[in-house]
């Protein structure tokens, strides 16, 4: 018998342009929060604060009800065509911003950059499935989101330095619009649908791919978004309570940290900036380490515990670290609290994004969808509910009520996590 030849090692290859695809789906995503504050913006357009804050939220609201829709496009057509579609449409309507006059065409872009981006992780999750073996998709996962997470912390500092550099924010957009769709070609021209469909994977690599794969199988559903057994699923219900509480609690870092370390903790502005920069960047190193947990955890444990089981602990962990900040009289114990808080919640993504991909099966794109749907509306309440808890429960301005509700979360969100079977497929065959 001859021997099977040496797996090459295109598989690599594709995680690597997912990643940057994740890098450029942030990037585009939040550079607009920066370019709003800049001078050359506000003496353009001259939008209100309400108008400024409408742009803002518009992308949010359309990202969350598309995720459905668009994850099912990737189901159906395939991740190449579609993924090279979103990635060409979202850098459009990025391009498209930097010619807007006013409100209205700004608006619009903002809309179409939500719906655009809808489809990215949720498409993404499915090429994954199919060219990363069962035995790694947890370290697959993590790379593809720490690409997110680095676009998303570059995203500020780029955008600034950029919009300084031309005098005006209009170029900024036309750049990144422009390398976007330059992107788009790159992805379609190196991804391939299925091993067997790429010229340079061979017999070995693709053996490999295959080996392992745990007895999962989901049915066909023949073109339709499988919302029944999405709503009948109710390990499904338990991730989306996961997603749903994280994000809440996650939300807190990116959007209310800032406030809270200059108002509360007297941190000089740029002292504020470096501290929360380093509290994100610690939360970017999580999704790697949880990339590495999450494949050994089922390697010791099994299938079912070992997926479930790094969720709701990291989960447990960061509402343990909310909790700790009720006794914290440090400005820099407190960031120090924060870190943890970012990097063990990071960690916990790649468990989440390997039981999404285990449970999905074919149609894979919708169930990841589907959570992360649920998750995006947490991370919209939560802009409103802080605000609201700080006003009417916190007397003393300390933010301790803020931080039991994000504990809260993050518990809700383990206890969630224990009951996610990942060896069940949500349609089964």
């Amino acid at each position: 018998m001859s021997t099977p030849p040496a797996p090459t090692r295109v598989r690599f290859a594709i995680v690597a342009v997912t990643m940057l695809a994740a890098v450029l789906l942030y990037l585009d995503r939040n550079c607009m929060g920066e370019i709003v504050k800049t001078d050359s913006f506000r003496n353009d357009l001259q939008l209100t604060p309400e108008q400024t804050g409408a742009v803002l939220g518009a992308f949010y609201f359309f990202y969350a009800i598309a995720q459905v829709p668009a994850g099912w496009l990737g189901d159906r057509f395939g991740a190449r065509g579609i993924m090279a579609f979103y990635i060409l449409a979202w850098s459009l309507c990025t391009a498209v911003m930097g010619f807007a006059t006013g409100f209205a065409a700004l608006f619009a872009a903002r809309i179409g950059l939500g719906v655009a981006q809808a489809g990215a992780y949720p498409t993404s999750a499915g090429l994954l499935t199919r060219w990363v073996p069962f035995s790694q998709r947890g370290r697959a996962s993590s790379f593809v989101s720490f690409g997110g997470r680095m676009g998303g912390a570059i995203a500020p500092w780029l955008t600034a330095v950029l919009v300084a550099g031309f005098s005006s924010w209009r170029p900024v957009l036309l750049i990144y619009g422009g390398v976007g769709v330059l992107f788009a070609g790159v992805f379609w021209w190196m991804f391939r649908e299925r091993p067997a469909e790429h010229p340079r994977c061979n017999v070995g690599e693709r053996e490999f791919i295959e080996s392992g794969a745990p007895p999962v199988v989901a049915k066909d559903t023949a073109g339709r978004i499988p919302l029944r057994a999405l709503v009948s699923s109710g390990s499904m219900w338990l991730m989306c309570l996961a997603q749903w509480g994280t994000n809440i609690g996650w939300v807190f870092l990116v959007a209310w940290m800032p406030t809270y370390l200059r108002d509360v903790q007297q941190f000089e502005p740029v002292a504020g900036g470096r501290a929360a920069s380093l509290v994100l960047f610690l939360g970017m190193t999580g999704t790697i380490a949880g990339g590495w947990v999450a494949d050994a955890a089922v390697r010791k444990f099994g299938h079912r515990w070992g997926r479930c089981g790094p969720l709701a602990a990291t989960r447990f962990a960061a509402a343990l670290g909310y909790v700790l900040c009720l006794w914290m009289d440090s400005p820099w114990a407190f960031v120090a609290v924060f870190a943890f808080i970012s990097f063990i919640s990071d960690s916990g993504i790649p468990s989440t994004w390997a039981t999404l991909q285990d449970v999905g099966g074919r149609n894979v794109g919708s169930v990841l969808g589907w959570a992360n749907m649920w998750g995006n509306l947490g991370a919209a309440a939560t802009a409103g509910l802080l605000p609201w808890v700080n006003a009417h429960w916190d007397s003393n301005k300390d933010w301790h009520e803020a931080f039991l509700v994000c504990a809260a979360a993050y518990v809700l969100a383990g206890a969630a996590a224990l009951g996610i079977d990942a060896t069940r497929p949500v349609v089964k065959g």
